[in-house]
């Protein structure tokens, strides 16, 4: 997890369930074959390379879970909304009003 994302995250109230969370907010930084996410954890912190709270493990189903002070807990993606698409229909100009037409020389 990134450093400020984390910090927000270390300062919450905990909460059950499954967190939610952002793609953005993370980067993947290797992986570790082990048997379940608590071996996982004890194989990191004796490689010196230790979870803190927040990190997320993923399996190889895709199965995620994040590190929080009570253990793991399951975690799922939360994708932006796409935006509008652009080949919406658009409103007709109003009456009088004068169109540019882009990447077109003007004709005169």
């Amino acid at each position: 997890m990134k450093d400020s994302p984390r910090q927000q995250f270390r300062w919450a109230p905990h909460v059950s369930g499954c967190a939610s969370v952002k793609p953005k907010d993370y980067e993947p930084c290797g992986q570790t074959a082990a048997l379940h996410e608590y071996d996982a954890w004890k194989l990191l912190r004796d490689s010196g390379d230790a979870l803190q709270v927040g990190d997320l493990l993923e399996g190889e189903d895709g199965r995620l879970r994040i590190c929080k002070y009570v253990g793991f807990e399951p975690a799922q993606w939360v994708l932006p909304e796409p935006k509008a698409s652009t080949d919406a229909p658009l409103a007709p100009p109003a009456a009088g009003a004068e169109l540019e037409t882009v990447g077109q020389s003007a004709a005169t």
